[in-house]
């Protein structure tokens, strides 16, 4: 049971909610999510399963595809409809050359400030938790890269765009940012993930069909096994000996010889395929074990 499972999360439920469903249903306390999504998001939630949540940490930064629905014409507290609005509402009469204009400077390398209501830590705190409580929070901006921002449709004041943006970036600050730079106000009404790193909306299940799989003794069709996982890491296959001393700690060597260039991290990988360890350099072709499963 060590791996994952890509669920295509609900409209409604917090990323939470949908960690203690699954659990319930494959009867495992050991689950987490790579990533949050907010409760009017639909789509990618990868859930790690058992001794697969030790790799949590590699997944920070995965990259992100979505598509979402901005509506301008005022903006809100938390970017989204959920919030209060923050502006008077106008009526909005945009071309698409004025918003791809509006657009542009939002793509490539930028600077964003998240949105006061996000998970984003205050001096231990979460930040939404001070924003509910009318406690004045004022994120620091954080570099992203927005590798493409697309409009895709344009219907009144409503705009559909499908964003690839690295980890750590918000659909919701976009719409909002965007609002401001056309004077009108904008937020988000709409979101769909349909990329998280390597999972994608094809593998997602929702929570029924989990549900029906797991009824009828066929779990291991919406799982992922641990040794599929990270494949932007390269495999380095270790004897049962190897693997024995990877797993009390002890570095591994990796042949010189392997194709391709150098890599911070490798695969610590049984000739059966089972995943022991990702190992990171510590000299060159030599790898120490900073996390074993």
């Amino acid at each position: 049971m060590d791996g994952v499972i890509v669920i295509d999360k609900p409209e409604g439920w917090t990323s939470h909610d949908v960690v203690n469903k699954v659990r319930r249903i494959v009867q495992t306390k050991k689950v987490g999510h790579l990533g949050t999504l907010d409760p009017i998001a639909t789509g990618v939630l990868p859930l790690v399963i058992e001794r697969a949540t030790r790799l949590a940490q590699f997944y920070t930064r995965s990259d992100k595809i979505y598509e979402g629905v901005v509506r301008f014409g005022w903006s809100t507290a938390s970017y989204d409809r959920a919030g209060e609005a923050t502006s008077e509402k106008v009526e909005v009469h945009l071309t698409a050359g004025e918003l791809e204009a509006a657009l542009e400077p939002f793509r490539g390398e930028i600077a964003q400030r998240p949105p006061a209501v996000s998970a984003k830590k205050v001096e231990g705190r979460r930040s939404y938790e001070l924003a509910r409580k009318n406690i004045a929070v004022e994120l620091a901006p954080v570099r992203i890269h927005v590798y493409e921002l697309t409009l895709l449709e344009l219907n009144g004041s409503d705009a559909r765009l499908r964003v690839h943006c690295s980890g750590g970036a918000y659909m919701r600050s976009i719409a909002h940012d965007v609002g401001q730079a056309l004077g009108c106000g904008g937020h988000l009404t709409e979101l769909r993930r349909l990329a998280s790193g390597e999972f994608e909306i094809d593998q997602a299940r929702t929570l029924e069909q989990l549900e029906a799989l797991v009824a009828d003794e066929r779990l291991v069709d919406a799982f992922v096994p641990a040794e599929r996982l990270l494949p932007c890491f390269p495999s380095v296959f270790v004897d049962e000996l190897t693997a024995a001393q990877v797993r009390h700690g002890r570095n591994f060597p990796a042949s010189p010889f392997r194709a391709g260039p150098p890599s911070k991290y490798v695969k610590a990988v049984t000739r059966t395929g089972s995943l022991v360890a990702i190992g990171e350099a510590v000299l060159p072709n030599l790898y120490h074990p900073v996390v074993v499963l």
